[in-house]
């Protein structure tokens, strides 16, 4: 996902929750239990994505600080120009379903259910058994 962002010019950001043990940010930064992280190549330096955590370097009020972020505390990673992304784990409390099950998607209405559509032609492509 970093890859494509950065491919595509967007400058990716990185939504961490700060209260997961291992993670050295600047936590003057952090609002609610969570910081975003700028890690567009023009904002970081040495920048490490690994399958344990990320690390770099970036300045905060113009200190150098090395930080470091193991996976688990990753949220979610998005473009900051248009907020495009994906969300790595729940906001909430992270914890899967009680089931194990991810949670079902929300039903999409039927277009023929929907009286402004009453009137107007449907496809003329029919199943055939």
């Amino acid at each position: 996902m970093y890859d494509w962002l950065v491919d595509n010019e967007f400058s990716p950001h990185l939504l961490v929750d700060i209260a997961i043990e291992g993670v050295q940010v600047p936590s003057g930064y952090a609002q609610d239990g969570k910081i975003v992280l700028n890690v567009s190549p023009s904002a970081v330096r040495a920048l490490s994505l690994e399958n344990d955590g990320i690390s770099f370097e970036a300045r905060f009020s113009g200190r150098a600080m090395i930080v470091w972020v193991p996976v688990q505390a990753v949220l979610a990673i998005y473009a900051r120009e248009n907020g495009e992304g994906m969300m790595l784990q729940g906001l909430d409390d992270g914890e899967p379903p009680p089931d194990g099950q991810p949670p079902e998607p929300p039903e999409t209405p039927d277009p023929g259910d929907d009286p402004s559509t009453k009137g107007t032609r449907r496809g003329h492509l029919k199943v055939v058994k």
